[in-house]
């Protein structure tokens, strides 16, 4: 067996329980990173595992720029942290992957080095250290995608909470417990800011930091600059939801129209070729028989 086929199944071996790691949920480790920031001070410098560190993480943010690991934290925020993302895990797993697709690369270009194949190793190396900000990336554009979407029926329930007699706070709770979707989990993370001291300027503003829904940014400044005036929040939230409505319908006209745009192309290049064929094959087989 030549060697950079046994290098390969090596790497290939050695890649799949770090796919695996990636995959797995990492909430126990959350929980415990959660209950060491919660002791911290509370049992002096003498308490156990008060003075670890995060050897791991230290060593794995050397091959991350302080620029990525922004632009990281700002991702997972979008995305929501998940649970099974946190950053640790992903500092780690940046060099790991780009390690892996080296070795990996390094046997191929072994077994034919040229300039394409090393052109070609580059490239998978830096898609590969770059796959958890890929990943990330597209995680945050769905969830802020399904809080657009939420936007409206979630301000037409807070509306009718606080018409039947609600504060703009209760009825931000009310429809952050019943509801199920991202934009529910953030009203509740909203909230639970302003219960342990935040002001409720700052808040909003955090959620607004925390997304990039420019409808959902729009009723933050709205509600910001209703509490600053003393503006009613009830003829807020009914403009806000009703703008919010015909935003959403033209949204979906917009698509509409779009549609014969896109299915232009794999109409020419698939469809039509294809019923040529059917329509004129018999015929050309016909004229060039009788030639």
């Amino acid at each position: 067996m030549p060697i950079t086929l046994v290098v390969a199944i090596i790497l290939v071996a050695v890649s799949v329980p770090l796919v695996a790691w990636l995959l797995t949920p990492g909430d126990r480790r959350a929980r415990r990173d959660i209950r060491q920031n919660l002791a911290q001070g509370l049992g002096g410098p003498d308490q156990p595992g008060a003075s670890e560190s995060p050897t791991g993480w230290r060593i794995a943010g050397w091959f991350v720029v302080p620029a990525n690991r922004s632009k990281l934290d700002q991702l997972l925020a979008l995305a929501g942290r998940p649970a099974g993302w946190p950053m640790p895990k992903i500092l780690k797993a940046k060099p790991l992957l780009a390690l892996v697709a080296g070795f990996l690369g390094a046997a191929l270009f072994s077994a034919a080095p040229t300039g394409w194949m090393l052109a070609l190793v580059l490239s998978v190396i830096t898609i590969a250290y770059f796959v958890p900000d890929l990943l990330l990336y597209s995680r945050g554009i769905e969830r802020q995608a399904r809080i657009g979407l939420e936007l409206a029926d979630t301000l037409d329930q807070m509306l009718i909470a606080v018409e039947a007699g609600l504060g703009f706070e209760a009825a931000m709770s009310r429809a952050g417990q019943n509801g199920k979707g991202p934009l529910a989990e953030e009203l509740v993370r909203t909230l639970q800011d302003m219960r342990v001291g935040m002001s409720r300027k700052e808040a909003y503003q955090s959620l607004a930091r925390r997304t990039s829904v420019p409808d959902l940014r729009a009723f933050i400044r709205a509600v910001v600059q209703a509490d600053s005036y003393g503006i009613s929040i009830s003829a807020v939230l009914r403009t806000q939801a009703k703008e919010m409505r015909i935003k959403r319908r033209q949204r979906a006209e917009e698509k509409a129209m779009q549609i014969p745009v896109k299915v232009l192309f794999p109409l020419m290049l698939f469809i039509l070729p294809v019923l040529f064929i059917a329509v004129l094959g018999p015929t050309v087989i016909t004229v060039v028989g009788s030639m």
